[in-house]
């Protein structure tokens, strides 16, 4: 701890922002990251406690506390603080895979369980990690690490999400020969298709991936393994799958109406739009499909946030964001303590800049559609919405949000995106392989493992865990490298 009273004499300070009016002008990332002098008193400010929740990745009240990768915080931030980045990196290096994506995109647990909270604001550790990284690329102390020797065992990985990549790196710089397949055109899964590219511009993953090729990592693009390539052919060819490939399963919204032109699932909408952008090389965007346009987004997570934040760049008339809940608190309820994750309400970039366009906050609460209408076209027009409230079920004793009679109305709706979460992993994958799934279709494991129901076929990331963070989809991948390694060689040094 180089400095016991940092947190006493410095506040904190993080990253500065483009105005919304500004940084909606285009697609790229909006935050200018402090000198390296005031970065420096930011990692002043941590206590080194004693029992660091930062660290822990433990699960308090159904919730994370912690970085799930137990990533050795007070240690990097008091490096940072004595200006020792290139040692500071190193010891990053130790337990995180990809700290360029996760200081980018991390809601930041470890930030959540900051013993500073107690009395005041937690300490930057998400804004001290990228300054790590990035100094560490500027500096060129990212290098390759391919393996000195080869083990001449075969690993195929399907699926270049966030998971996939880590349990890739993993298994290469081991010794083992790996093969990531994509469905896709380019390599990154969500990371590339899922995240806006003002979240994280996707030459951040394309700088990450040539480091892995150079480490011996081979990517195939355009290979939907279950339909293009089977699994038989894969469990032929390799000694060991891994299959990575998300909870790509959209949740739908079953009402009347649903057909009708102009709604999409959120991630196929944004998908398109990155895709456009990339296709381009960043000289054109799809303004043709919000320009002037009634957005309706129906969920109120991340994805809506990042479909609110999209649609107002592509020039919409006006963007509304319904949710089914009530609207958190602005300060922890007594019965959301430190170091539980806190529930309070968070307005996001998408919507601080749906607030500076519109003049007013989009998210609705506690409100769901009832139906769509459609034009003589067959195009959606307009949605039926009903206000909601909390009543316990007389079965199942479980709290149910019901509708409120006489609450009904309709508001113009010219584009609707359907970001209401996701099912699990896609059945002609799970088929393909024969592996066992959970009710919710997630593939079933044992407790805290990774082999499937099917010998040498193992999982990670949101296709095992379901739907969740990209920092848990890392620590999936690298913890079942680690069990397919023990699978390969009886022991594992990863």
């Amino acid at each position: 701890m180089g400095k016991p009273t940092g947190f006493l004499e410095y506040n904190r300070e993080v990253a500065k922002v483009l105005p919304p009016k500004v940084r909606i002008a285009n697609f790229k990332e909006f935050r200018t990251p402090l000198n390296k002098e005031k970065q420096k008193l930011q990692g002043a400010r941590c206590m080194a406690c004693g029992v660091p929740f930062c660290q822990a990745g433990m699960m308090i009240g159904g919730m994370a506390s912690g970085c799930p990768l137990h990533n050795l915080v007070p240690e990097t931030n008091d490096l940072v603080f004595t200006g020792n980045w290139k040692q500071a990196f190193l010891r990053l290096n130790k337990t995180h895979s990809f700290p360029e994506f996760t200081s980018r995109v991390c809601p930041a647990l470890c930030e959540a369980a900051c013993t500073c909270n107690l009395n005041g604001d937690p300490v930057s550790t998400k804004e001290n990690e990228r300054a790590i990284i990035e100094t560490a690329y500027a500096e060129g102390w990212v290098k390759p690490q391919p393996p000195a020797v080869r083990t001449g065992k075969t690993i195929a990985v399907v699926g270049s999400g966030p998971s996939g990549l880590a349990a890739a790196q993993q298994l290469n710089r081991r010794g083992h020969s790996v093969t990531v397949f994509e469905r896709s055109d380019r390599i990154g899964g969500l990371l590339r298709y899922g995240i806006p590219n003002m979240k994280l511009e996707k030459s951040v993953i394309d700088r990450r991936l040539k480091l892995m090729e150079e480490e011996g990592v081979k990517f195939v693009t355009n290979t939907n393994v279950g339909v293009d390539i089977t699994a038989e052919e894969l469990l032929k060819k390799f000694d060991r799958v891994i299959l990575c490939c998300g909870a790509s399963n959209p949740r739908d919204i079953k009402v009347p109406g649903r057909d009708a032109k102009g709604i999409y699932f959120a991630v196929d909408f944004l998908k398109k739009v990155t895709k456009t952008l990339l296709d381009s090389d960043f000289t054109k965007a799809p303004y043709e499909d919000a320009k002037g346009k009634h957005v309706l987004v129906i969920g109120g997570g991340d994805t809506g946030n990042d479909c609110v934040g999209t649609s107002v760049r592509l020039g919409a008339k006006s963007v509304t964001q319904l949710e089914m809940m009530p609207m958190p608190p602005v300060e922890r309820a007594a019965s959301n303590p430190w170091p539980e994750w806190p529930k309070v309400l968070k307005t996001d970039y998408g919507q601080e800049e749906a607030i500076a366009v519109f003049g007013h906050d989009p998210r609705v609460y506690q409100t769901t559609v009832t139906e769509f209408i459609k034009d003589k076209n067959g195009n959606v027009c307009q949605a039926k919405i009903v206000k909601l409230k909390g009543e316990k079920d007389p079965k199942s004793g479980r709290m149910m949000m019901v509708p409120v009679e006489g609450t009904e109305e309709a508001i113009p709706a010219d584009l609707v995106l359907i970001a209401a979460g996701f099912l699990g992993s896609q059945k002609y994958v799970t088929d393909a392989f024969k592996v066992a799934t959970t009710p919710r279709t997630n593939v079933e494991t044992k407790l805290e493992a990774y082999e499937t129901s099917v010998p040498r076929v193992f999982t990670a990331g949101d296709m095992h865990r379901g739907q969740s963070l990209v920092v848990w989809a890392i620590r999936e991948g690298r913890e079942a490298a680690k069990a397919v390694d023990e699978s390969l060689m009886g022991y594992s040094y990863l």
